[in-house]
């Protein structure tokens, strides 16, 4: 890789550290950033060096683009890998750091702008001759305008972000009465996460399975598909569990796949792994629902059963070099699941706070990528996910048996996980069979009996105070921050006291609405929007707000009838766990 020295990987967390590690196997220099609340992450221990991109929140930090560009150049970096989320599809990005005479590792800035934009890309696979589902090919300016589309299409309809993708800035109507407050949140979160309100509306398929082709394609007109893989365990339209190949899917429909993804592919001029996503209807026709065009967070299946490095292969493509391969031999199956912090009893509520065990699953055909470790912060500020576990099997029920073994083996304590859900999952009929839609896991899996492996005194019996032994020059890391337990004064005799303790916290409730009528933050995030107010009448199942953590919505409901008379807090308030909202009597 003659062109390529060193590659600056602008994210944090496991893809970050995945692509550090692929990217020294093939010698070259890794360059990490990080924000001031990852100062002493995995990904920045591994790196050969690292450097300070800004404060905590991403829009200071990790979507800085003229700081990333600023170390990137301070660091002397041959190339950038964005890896996935963060800048990873932001086509303006990718132009500057070209622009800048640096290597972008990833597709063309053309055709992240295309696929990108929802409704550019329908445009662009109809042109390809790829069905995709019935939706509008313009952005929508109201509610009125999706209530057209419903009239014409009949509900279910889904409201979706025209600039982004993974279930953010989504919506699902199934009746008119929703659709005000459906299309306003779809396009407050699609501003939140992608900066870009712009929402379009198509036909939501009822029961589909969510089917995606990987693909890789170089600069010199090769491009290979490189398998298929059902994602159809999801909930809140995120996934959970994936796997490759895709259980019952004939060689006739893969080759169908291939063919339109090929298609997509060469209709965009695309270079580098990206990955088309279907929807597959109870009739077995497929849909094209939208391209990433990144690395997808569950690359990890396709190369366990192909044996070809995704990342690798990247930055052997940026660097101009052909693909190492030209044809594929997939061998047995295999299957990823996400571990997040959320827990599953509470419907999947975003669960930040600090793992105080964490010890990964090992064994043939196990394989974990994560990029924490003891002691680690799940923070409110990032994606939830702590964890990828994959596992390889000879066929599929070797590949189950095995991922039930790894998880019974994972440990991680001081948080809820997913790991009872995943556990749940793979122990139905419907997924020891195969058959299963992305509607699954959530009308026929009840979690609310399960316990997650908590103990809230671990997390905040002693308070802890930040020690520095670090030192920075131009913004690199070259030493660390710690925390230790803040210790008293000496006392009269001269002897240490012990640790103090937490203050109790008051004004704090169980629950978001409990039997007082005191509304509580179910977790720490930022207030972005309020339905009631003071003075208000409220009915048991009403929203009175919207609150957003781990980039996520998480709309907080009246558990009974009544007024509202105090109301604590406002739009754009950061509130923390169990702190009151307001109050129903």
């Amino acid at each position: 890789m003659t062109s390529v020295e060193s590659v600056l990987v602008a994210n944090r967390g496991e893809i970050a550290v995945r692509v550090i590690r692929a990217a020294r196997e093939l010698g070259l220099r890794t360059i990490a950033v990080y924000s001031e609340l990852d100062r002493n992450a995995r990904h920045v221990k591994l790196a050969d060096e690292a450097w300070n991109i800004g404060p905590a929140p991403a829009g200071e930090s990790y979507l800085n683009i003229e700081r990333i560009l600023e170390v990137a150049a301070s660091a002397g970096a041959s190339a950038i890998h964005p890896g996935y989320g963060f800048l990873a599809e932001n086509a303006g990005f990718a132009q500057a750091v070209i622009d800048a005479g640096i290597i972008w590792v990833g597709p063309p800035p053309e055709a992240i702008a295309t696929m990108g934009d929802k409704i550019a890309s329908r445009i662009a696979v109809d042109a390809a001759g790829v069905a995709a589902v019935p939706g509008t090919q313009e952005p929508l300016d109201s509610a009125e305008e999706v209530g057209d589309f419903a009239a014409i299409h009949g509900y279910p309809i889904a409201i979706k972000a025209a600039h982004g993708g993974g279930g953010k800035g989504l919506r699902v109507v199934y009746d008119e009465a929703d659709l005000s407050d459906a299309f306003d949140a779809a396009r407050r979160e699609a501003d939140a996460y992608f900066s870009r309100p712009e929402v379009y509306v198509e036909k939501y398929l009822e029961k589909p399975r969510h089917i995606e082709a990987q693909l890789i394609c170089d600069q010199h007109g090769n491009a290979m598909f490189v398998g298929e893989r059902d994602c159809s365990a999801q909930r809140r339209h995120q996934k959970l569990v994936e796997e490759t190949p895709a259980p019952g899917i004939t060689d006739e429909q893969r080759a169908k796949i291939a063919e339109a993804a090929l298609a997509v592919a060469r209709a965009t001029e695309y270079v580098s792994a990206g990955t088309i996503e279907f929807l597959m209807s109870q009739d077995g026709e497929f849909y094209f629902l939208e391209m990433n065009t990144r690395i997808q967070v569950e690359h990890t299946i396709t190369e366990a059963v192909t044996g070809i490095d995704l990342v690798k292969e990247q930055l052997r493509v940026a660097a101009g070099e052909p693909l190492s391969f030209d044809s594929i031999e997939p061998r047995g199956h295999a299957i990823e699941f996400r571990i997040n912090a959320e827990d599953p009893a509470k419907g999947f509520m975003p669960n930040p706070g600090t793992i105080i065990e964490y010890h990964e699953p090992g064994g043939p055909g196990i394989r974990v990528d994560s990029g924490i470790t003891s002691g680690s912060v799940i923070s409110q500020y990032y994606d939830n996910l702590i964890a990828k576990l994959v596992v390889w099997g000879r066929d599929r029920k070797e590949a189950i048996a095995r991922g039930r073994n790894a998880l019974e083996s994972f440990q991680i304590t001081g948080l809820a996980t997913t790991i009872p859900a995943h556990l749940a999952i793979i122990d139905t009929e419907e997924f020891q069979a195969g058959k299963y839609s992305t509607r699954f896991v959530e009308e026929h899996l009840d979690f609310s009996h399960l316990e997650p492996d908590v103990d809230p005194h671990l997390q905040t019996e002693e308070e802890l105070e930040e020690r520095s032994i670090t030192v920075e020059v131009g913004g690199r890391r070259f030493e660390v921050r710690y925390w230790a337990p803040v210790m008293a004064a000496p006392t009269a005799g001269g002897q240490k006291a012990a640790p103090r303790r937490r203050p109790p916290k008051l004004e704090r409730s169980s629950g978001p609405s409990d039997n007082s009528g005191v509304v509580s933050a179910p977790m720490q995030g930022t207030i972005v929007k309020i339905h009631k107010y003071a003075g208000d009448p409220v009915k048991e199942g009403d929203p009175l707000c919207v609150l957003e953590a781990m980039k996520m919505e998480n709309e907080i409901r009246s558990t009974k009838d009544g007024e509202i008379i105090d109301l604590r807090v406002q739009t754009g308030d950061t509130v923390s766990s169990g702190a009151v909202l307001m109050v129903i009597a």
